[in-house]
């Protein structure tokens, strides 16, 4: 590795060249052979991994000084893609399907910035693969008798996989099957896999969500040395446990949770102190003290990097031994904490605070619900149970306001958008759709959370320790501005320095939206020109909450930056200044690539737990195909707007479907406008919509306009043309491309069904052979003898007996020479009358 990362630095070198490999020999001064072959291993492996590129010249260098970028591809269904490039802030750089070079979507690739495509985006070529990403697949088998093809539930795949007979492995036409690729495409060959493992019919209940699975390779049960680890967890802590850690289990604290909830991770204490302060704790499981470094728990919470909450279950990212059991902090059990203390003053700012390793006992396991109906509702019969935490409550209530509205004065952008919640029963079929509340209770536990992390990471900076960060990155300037600009339509102005907006003046024009028409338009417009918050080595604050330091710090159950910030905390308390320079090094070292891959685990959750919610919401609207709902437009493009149902079920209205103009797409407005009419349709407008179609499959919902004009318009499908050949007759009416069916297909005349005869290939070739042998010994018909017969050629108007094939040529080219003469002519005439 050190090795690696000393011919990167030289490479790197402002003053560098490509060079030779003995080139690189005379320059690190390598004198003896073992030093040479070990300079060629690294060489060869740096190449392997894409960091250094061999010219056809045989020489070395980085791709960045190559005009090269490294990167994944992120494919479209319709075969373009984007490298997003692995160094962060270089531009994505946009791949036309022509230049893909075999790449499928979730390789790691190397392309060739060639040129700029439409305004600044980059456009480039890929030249190499360095690693494929997707080694299997899911999808829906499909059965050709000799062959199968698999269709992969991943469109931006962009092919079906082939299976040959012999890799059926027992899957049959209909199941939902895994193949792993066995032959990666080359041109414009499918790749070739092998079922693996099936997950049973489409149809069946839970295979859907099953197969969302499969497809973002979420793991389900744990290996075996992993559970062996987790039940050598102690059901108690012992004394000596104790022993070294603070006392806090004589003071008052509770955990307020979802009422489902079984992991309970983080507890809270609010206490008054003499001097007028309060005393604010938030006390978080010490995950770290039971999942040691580089243990199998340990290797395994990095490669699930998170829990993933689907809709019907959770693939939590520790066993439930440990995550349900000695780590959660059930009541009136002593449990060890991480515990972050902050002394408040009356305005909410923190004057003082301690982190410390801890021993708590919970008195009470709160639900959002029950502190809800004490602090909103009253509740009588709640408030006599609770009579002794009231009081911490009602305190907790009044902090958390503070906090909440010092927070909004410093410019956090607060977006209040809804949150669906899907009910399923026991075969997951979806039975309701209601919405995650977001009450006093819900603020008070964000409010604390978020004060704990945002005091956590502010002692790490100053304290100049390696450590994990949660960053939220300015806008970009492009997309700022267009935002800036589109605003104005409605009567609003943004006053920022140069390209940049500070997020307090983006909070007040939330404030002032809110309640107006168009509300939902301007938070949804601004929300999309904000950049994804990730996990980073380097304090880059948080734009979103207006903080310059923030990590994670309240969940090391579920996500593992919070173990691992959880694991510096501890060995700072437990080393403070004696941790060793390797140490420190090691950490500097692996912070970037866990951020990293933390990174990348959550958006692939976020992506599931989306997919998920998309099936069942399609299936929730597939018993209502044909009514009608009120919604609110909540995107518009150029092929049509996307509206949201009050249950937050989005559809789309097709523009084909606006039949009653031709509407055209303003980008910067955000709007489809009639060209005759000039009706517009905005982000944020309200419409009646029917429900036209579900295709659970594509987890796709279709609308259509109440009251819009029906087909019939603008020549719509619905019309069946009445087409004249020529010959005396009319011709059957055509099909649209997408009526034609097998079915169709076996109508035309010489056509065989090979869907309906499943014949094998070669009878299907022996079969054209002889028709074609026959058809040539077939003498022409003769003219007048009135219908072909069966098997009769039929000869093109004016040949005859005398006619032979030199002849016909030779009268092809006498007509195409008269032709041409009589064009030139003419053009010849018009040029003449416009000189006179």
């Amino acid at each position: 590795m050190e090795d690696q990362e000393k011919i990167l630095a030289f490479m790197r070198e402002q003053a560098y060249h490509p060079m030779t490999v003995r080139e690189l020999e005379e320059a690190f001064g390598i004198k003896d052979s073992a030093t040479f072959k070990e300079l060629v291993k690294t060489l060869n492996a740096l190449e392997a991994s894409g960091e250094v590129i061999r010219t056809r010249a045989n020489r070395y260098g980085v791709p960045e000084k190559m005009n090269l970028v490294r990167g994944r591809l992120q494919s479209h269904p319709k075969g373009f893609g984007f490298v997003i490039p692995e160094t962060q802030g270089t531009e994505d750089v946009y791949v036309h399907a022509n230049d893909m070079n075999g790449a499928l979507h979730g390789d790691t690739v190397l392309v060739r910035v060639e040129k700029e495509a439409g305004g600044n985006r980059l456009e480039g070529q890929i030249i190499r693969i360095v690693e494929r990403g997707m080694k299997q697949v899911v999808g829906t088998f499909k059965d050709e008798t000799y062959y199968a093809f698999v269709i992969p539930d991943e469109k931006r795949l962009g092919k079906d996989i082939f299976v040959p007979k012999e890799a059926y492995n027992g899957a049959v036409d209909g199941h939902k099957v895994v193949v792993n690729i066995v032959r990666y495409p080359e041109g414009r060959v499918n790749p070739e896999g092998e079922v693996v493992e099936i997950l049973g019919h489409k149809n069946d209940p839970g295979v859907d969500i099953l197969s969302i699975i499969r497809k973002f390779n979420l793991p389900e049960a744990f290996p075996e040395d992993v559970l062996a680890e987790a039940e050598a967890a102690p059901d108690e802590i012992s004394e000596e446990e104790i022993s070294g850690r603070r006392d806090l289990r004589e003071r008052m604290m509770v955990t307020i949770d979802g009422a489902d909830a079984k992991d309970l991770d983080d507890a809270v204490s609010l206490e008054r102190l003499p001097n007028g302060n309060v005393r604010l704790g938030v006390h978080i499981a010490d995950v770290s003290y039971y999942v040691r470094e580089k243990s199998q728990l340990d290797n395994e919470a990095y490669r699930r990097g998170t829990s993933v909450y689907l809709v019907d279950r959770v693939i939590p990212m520790l066993p439930h031994r440990l995550s349900n059991g000695i780590c959660s902090l059930n009541p009136q059990v002593d449990r060890l904490t991480i515990s972050c203390d902050m002394e408040m003053d009356a305005n909410g700012n923190t004057v003082k605070y301690d982190i410390f390793l801890s021993v708590i006992r919970t008195d009470e396991r709160m639900t959002y619900a029950d502190v809800r109906s004490i602090l909103e509702d009253k509740d009588e019969a709640l408030t006599e149970k609770y009579s002794r935490l009231v009081p911490m409550f009602e305190d907790m209530k009044e902090l958390a306001l503070k906090l909440r509205k010092k927070r909004m004065q410093r410019g956090a952008i607060d977006f209040d958008f809804r949150e669906a919640k899907i009910y399923v029963d026991e075969e997951g079929t979806p039975t309701e759709i209601g919405f995650r509340t977001r009450s006093i209770a819900e603020q008070i536990i964000e409010e604390f959370m978020l004060a704990a992390n945002e005091t956590v990471a502010e002692h790490f900076h100053w304290m100049k320790q390696p450590f994990m960060y949660r960053i939220h990155e300015d806008p970009n300037a492009e997309k700022l501005m267009a935002f800036m600009e589109f605003i104005t339509n409605f009567g609003y102005s943004i006053r920022g320095k140069g390209n940049s907006v500070h997020p307090r003046a983006l909070q007040q024009l939330l404030e002032e939206v809110k309640g107006t028409p168009e509300e939902i338009i301007i938070s949804t417009v601004m929300l999309r020109s904000m950049k994804q918050a990730r996990y980073d080595a380097e304090s880059l604050g948080h734009y979103g909450l207006s903080t310059e330091f923030y990590t994670h710090f309240t969940s090391p159950i579920r996500r593992y930056p919070d173990l691992i910030v959880h694991r510096r905390i501890r060995e700072w308390i437990e080393l403070g200044n004696q941790i060793s320079e390797k140490r420190l090094g090691y950490w500097a070292e692996q912070m970037p690539v866990i951020a990293e891959h933390a990174s990348q685990r959550e958006r692939l959750a976020v992506d599931a737990e989306r997919e998920t919610d998309d099936l069942k919401k399609a299936e929730f609207m597939l018993e209502r195909v044909g009514e009608e709902f009120e919604g609110v437009i909540s995107s518009v493009t150029s092929f049509g707007i996307f509206v949201e149902l009050p249950n937050t079920i989005e559809g789309l209205v097709h523009v084909s479907f606006l039949t009653d103009d031709y509407y055209h797409y303003h980008e910067k407005m955000f709007a489809l406008v009639g060209e005759r009419t000039g009706k517009q349709y905005r982000i944020g407008d309200v419409v009646e919509v029917r429900v036209a179609n579900v295709n659970v499959d594509e987890r796709t919902i279709d609308f259509e306009i109440v009251g819009m004009p029906k087909a019939g318009f603008r020549g719509s499908r619905e019309r069946t043309p009445r087409v004249i050949d020529g010959r005396g007759g009319d011709r059957k009416p055509t099909r649209g491309k997408q009526d034609r069916s097998r079915a169709g297909r076996a109508d035309r005349p010489g056509k065989p069904d090979r869907q309906k005869d499943k014949k094998h290939p070669a009878e299907i070739r022996q079969k054209y052979k002889d028709r074609r042998k026959a058809e040539g010994n077939t003498p022409p018909r003769r003219a007048g003898s009135g219908k072909a017969s069966s098997g009769e050629e039929v000869l093109p108007i004016g040949a005859g007996e005398g006619d032979t094939p030199a002849k016909r040529q030779k009268g092809f080219w006498e007509d195409l020479v008269k032709s041409k003469k009589k064009n030139r002519k003419n053009v010849a005439s018009q040029a003449k009358r416009k000189r006179r």
